[in-house]
Parts: C-alpha cells; structure tokens; sequence
C-alpha cells in the first residue's frame, strides 16, 4: 500500500499548504538517489510477489459470511512471530487498506536461479498457514479479489452501520469506516481524497442484464441529494475508497542490473499489463449485484480520483494549475525507454517547471516528463512529524507522491543509503482462489521478464492502444471475447532467432503496420502464421536453460494453467463465479447476490484453496505439491 509514515496527520487544508513543499523537496530526493545511484550495474536479478488476504467468519447455521475486522491483530502477531523474532523468517506481513485485510509477501527476495520458481508456491503456502492458524473456528483467510457483498447490510464482523457524516472519512452510504485500517494513513487517504475533489468519489459499473433483471435498473437515494445525482440507471453505484482499495490483487516487483534495464523492462511489461489482467480476471461482484465487468482495474481507479471537477474538464480551470486526463489510479500515460519514446502518443500533463529543472540537473528527457508528469498530482497525506527532512537521506517526500500515483507499472528507485537496485512493479493482476493458480501467474511474469531481457524482445506499440487494451481486458470474457492490439514482430530488437519467430529484422524492415489486433488466445497460444505465442517462445527459452526435472514440472504445470485459461479450456475465476452463482438454486436471474448465495460461494472458494475439492472446471487436473491438513471452515470438519 505504499508509504507508511507513522505521526500525526494533517487535514486536507493543512496538507494543501504544504504540497509545494513536498514537491519541491521530493524532487530534491529523487535528484540526491539518481546521482548517486545512477551508474550502478550488474545488480543481480531478483524479485519478489505480494499477495493480498481477506479474513472471513462464516455462520453456517445461518448461512451467511461477513468480513472479520481483526487485520491488524492478527497482523501484529504475525510480525511478532515472525521478522521481529527472526529477521531471516521465511514471510513478511503488512497492513492492507481494509480493517478485515492482510499483505503476505516472501521473507527475502527470490534470486535468478530457475529453481527460485520451485519454492514461490511453498511459501505461499505457508504464508496462508501461518494466518490461518491465528483465526477463530470458522474464520478463514481468502485470496478473492472482490467480497461479493461488500457494502451491504451486516457485510463485517463485527457489524457497524455506515455513517454518512462530513465528519468521517468517507461519508459512505454504504461502507463503513470501521472497515478501514485503523492505521492513519488509510483514514487521511480516505478523507483528503474525498476532500480535495470536492465531494464524494462516485463508482457507476454496468450491472450485468440477466432475465429477471429490471430495466433500467435504477436505484434510488432519497435521502442522499449527492447519491441520487451521482448515480446511473443500468449501474451499481458507490461512493467510497474502500470499494477499490477493498479489494485484493497480486504484484510483482523486480530487481534490474541497471536503470536502463528497469526502463526497458518498464516499457514492455507496460503492453502486457491489460493481457495479464485479462487473463487473472476475478471480480465480477459488486455490492451485492452481478456485474458486467470481470476485473476491478476501474472500480479502483474511481474509487481514489481525488480530481476536482476543473481537472475533470467538467468547469474552467480557476483554482487549479491542470486539466488531468486520468485518476492517480491508472495505466502509464509515457514509456521511459529510448525505443519507447515514438511510440509515446498520449498528450502527457508536466509540471513545466519541475521538467526545467530535472533537465538541468543532467535528467534525461524520458525520464524528466515521466516524473513530471507524477508530480502534477498533490501528496494526499502529510504526517506533521514528517514535514521537514534531510533530503540527502530520506526519500519520504519523493515516496509520498510516488507511492500515491498507483499505475500499473510503477518505476521504482532505490532507497536511499541502500543496498536495492533500481526495480519495476507490475500490478494489473487480480488475486486468485489458490496457491496453485497465483503462483501459476507470478511464474509465468517473471519468466517473461527473462525472455525479454534474453532475447530483447519488443512488445511495444502506441500507447494510446494499450490504453484501448486496458479497457477491453475489463469487459465480461474479455479473456475470450476481446481482441487486443498487440505487436506481431516481438523479435526485431536483437539478433535472437525464436521458434516460429523467425530470423530478427532490422526496424526500417519492418511493414508500416507494426501491430494487429489479436485474441488472447492467439498472444499467449499462438496462431501459424499470425503470432509465435508468448508460452511458445517461453517454452523454447525452457529449453535452452539448465533446469532440474522437479522445477520443469512445475513451471509447465503453470504454463499448462495459463495457456488453458487463454485458449478457454479452463474458465477464468470470475467466469467461474459467474456460472457458479447461475446456477445456485437461490438465484432469480435478477442479477441479485443474497447472502445465502454469497455464503455458498466464498465458502465453495475456500475448499478449493484448502484442497477439499476438485474444480477441473477452474484448475484442471493440476500436480499437487503437498495436501493441506484441513481447514477451520469447513462444515464437515
């Protein structure tokens, strides 16, 4: 969740004071890194993921499951047992925006050996083992992207009713802020977004039309002049940070040799982000309704848009410097790398001044607008004790509106006075119901990366379409149903010969015509004739490499995952959900989830992550590792 400064936070007119402030010495912080990590080379490859958890209390007599607000608790003892006791422990745990949410990642980074992609599932593992057993009977820890209740009636344990008043911090009809990590940061975040737009964050996604389901389907807030203007016919409305930041996903953050190979890196992960996101569909459930979406991306995106209605274009800019084409929550808007810059199409929003001085300063172009382009945004928290810093030393302003510009690669720079490398952070991906799976899709980025920097493969095509990719990765099947522009020569960068690549080509060889548009299947599977395939030419990197038999196995029992899933052999987790609640007896076909349903199915996903039933439908007849030993929640037990 980014930078976790502790002291006492400001309000939103108190932080406004200060963003010049911040500003102005975050670059003075970015500057002091760069100039004296700047050259560095030969860091060696390392990575590492990080999965988010939901804890759940499920009440089988009455068939009903809430979110259980006991994430800090069990946070706490998590770092009791763990780092604080032995700094070597196998896991690391922190908070989550959610009160009923936890973040596992590995104790120490994975290295570049193959047989590193061996030990990812066993950790996690044994991260979901470790929290599990700190819950009560019937409690259970759930990798879901999406609660499918979340704001409705009773949705936590305990239950707190939402509080709509200014006073708070999100003035939820519908979420209440008990929900929200007591930390305070989470609560300022909430607040001062909702302060500094002027008015509540407003979420409208299409509401899935099944038979039964009115039309329009319109919802109506009498008592909420704000709602009732807010909200849409034909869509689910809400209206706080929770219902995007409430939600869980799965990331990964690389370590590269050198600043150059982060950009590289940066560059053509950025084109595979709405591919990957597709492919990890799992959010198809909102407030208690089926939607017409399979992924969170803009649920979360609307969920932080701290834009007033001047940067929203909606009124003439009088008290604001910019109008802003995207929420702080969104894809890249520029690529950093040299071959990126002419593929760079979208109109990019700079600080001028900012750009002026980073040029002066010896920041390369690139470079200098991509943190320019960061730093139009204000810091959203402000912690007093944290105002005035030693620049040479402390990153905390740099960090704080960094760590706020949530996109989905993130350009990370070494800490200061550290021994980290220059790293990237690729986040589009939804959390999935399994080890097994969310390993599967960690693996297979990491692998990617490899044959990348192996082969200088070139994914790149005009932003502006991976802004069209982005949206269509969201929609119901994207996975299936959406085409996708992608490159149809990855291999014209080097000297590398890939199967059914061909021979590299120099760039002015290339047709005018650089991309198509492509199925995910034909991407990721290949098409003769059309496309390699990424799993082909991953396959062939296999291939060329030292690898022990039980690491093989399990790197193509992952591929096997995601080339099923692509080819639509195997439904992804939100077309999973989706035929699982058609199909409970419960259901009216009016697109409505009710608690029972909701019961039915958190509980179905949890004996599929503890091993207590099959799911060929969702995972195929996949190798196992080890047997868990059971769970708490199961009503068999």
């Amino acid at each position: 969740m980014g930078l976790l400064s502790q002291g006492s936070p400001l309000s939103w007119e108190e932080t406004k004071r200060h963003a010049d402030h911040v500003r102005r010495h975050g670059i003075l912080q970015f500057l002091h890194i760069y100039h004296a990590v700047k050259d560095r080379q030969k860091d060696v490859l390392k990575w590492g993921d990080e999965v988010e958890y939901m804890l759940v209390s499920f009440d089988h007599e009455n068939k009903k499951v809430q979110l259980v607000l006991s994430g800090e608790e069990v946070l706490e003892t998590l770092q009791e047992k763990g780092e604080r006791t032995n700094p070597n422990h196998p896991t690391l745990w922190r908070p989550e925006y959610g009160s009923y949410m936890i973040e596992g990642t590995p104790g120490q980074p994975y290295g570049g050996t193959m047989s590193e992609f061996n030990t990812v599932e066993d950790n996690m593992r044994q991260r979901r083992k470790e929290a599990t057993s700190l819950l009560k009977e019937n409690q259970a820890l759930c990798t879901i992207t999406s609660f499918p209740r979340l704001g409705c009636p009773g949705f936590t344990l305990p239950e707190f009713k939402p509080n709509p008043v200014e006073g708070g911090a999100s003035k939820s009809l519908f979420f209440p802020d008990e929900a929200i990590n007591k930390h305070p940061r989470f609560s300022t975040l909430t607040r001062n977004i909702r302060h500094r737009r002027g008015e509540k964050v407003v979420i409208n996604v299409p509401i899935f039309k099944d038979k039964n389901t009115p039309s329009p389907f319109i919802e109506t807030f009498p008592e909420d002049e704000e709602a009732a203007k807010a909200s849409k016919p034909d869509h689910i409305y809400m209206d706080a940070m929770g219902f995007g930041m409430g939600n869980c996903c799965l990331q990964v953050t690389f370590q590269a040799c050198s600043i150059s190979e982060a950009r590289y890196l940066y560059d053509q992960l950025a084109t595979i982000c709405p591919i990957v996101m597709a492919l990890s569909a799992a959010s198809p459930f909102y407030r208690g309704y089926v939607s017409d979406i399979d992924c969170r991306w803009g649920v979360i995106s609307a969920s932080v848009d701290d834009r007033t209605r001047e940067e929203r274009g909606l009124e003439p800019l009088k008290n604001n410097n910019y109008r802003i084409s995207k929420s702080r929550y969104d894809s890249i808007d520029s690529y950093l790398s040299e071959c990126g810059e002419k593929y760079n199409d979208i109109e990019l929003t700079i600080d001028k001044e900012i750009y002026k001085q980073l040029l002066q300063e010896g920041i390369d172009h690139l470079l200098a607008q991509h943190v320019a382009h960061l730093f139009i945004r204000d810091p959203l928290t402000l912690f007093e004790e944290k105002i005035h810093l030693d620049d040479a030393n402390e990153s905390d302003h740099f960090e704080n509106i960094q760590s706020t510009n949530w996109q989905t690669m993130r350009f990370k720079p070494p800490p200061p006075n550290s021994d980290i490398g220059w790293r990237v952070e690729f986040r589009p991906m939804e959390v999935q119901l399994t080890d097994f799976e969310n390993s599967a899709y960690v693996v297979f980025v990491v692998l990617l990366t490899r044959v990348i920097l192996s082969y200088k493969l070139d994914f790149l095509i005009p932003l502006s379409k991976v802004d069209e990719n982005m949206k269509v990765a969201q929609k119901r099947d994207a996975v299936l149903q959406g085409m996708f522009y992608f490159r149809k020569d990855i291999c014209k960068g080097g000297s590398a010969v890939v199967d059914g690549c061909g021979q590299a080509r120099h760039s002015s060889e290339l047709a005018a015509e650089e991309y198509t548009l492509m199925s995910i299947d034909t991407i990721i599977n290949g098409k003769e004739g059309v496309f390699p395939g990424l799993i082909p030419v991953l396959n062939s990197y296999l291939e060329s490499m030292e690898v022990d038999v039980d690491t093989r196995c399990s790197i193509l029992n992952y591929l096997k995952l995601i080339k099923k899933r692509a080819s639509g052999e195997l439904m992804t987790v939100a077309r999973w959900m989706r035929e699982f609640i058609s199909n409970h007896p419960d259901y009216k076909q009016d697109s409505v989830i009710t608690d029972e349903m909701n019961y039915s199915l958190i509980l179905k996903c949890n004996q599929i992550a503890h091993e207590l039933c099959e799911c060929p439908e969702l995972l195929g007849p996949v190798f196992r590792k080890v047997k868990y030993s059971g769970s708490k929640t199961d009503p068999s037990n």
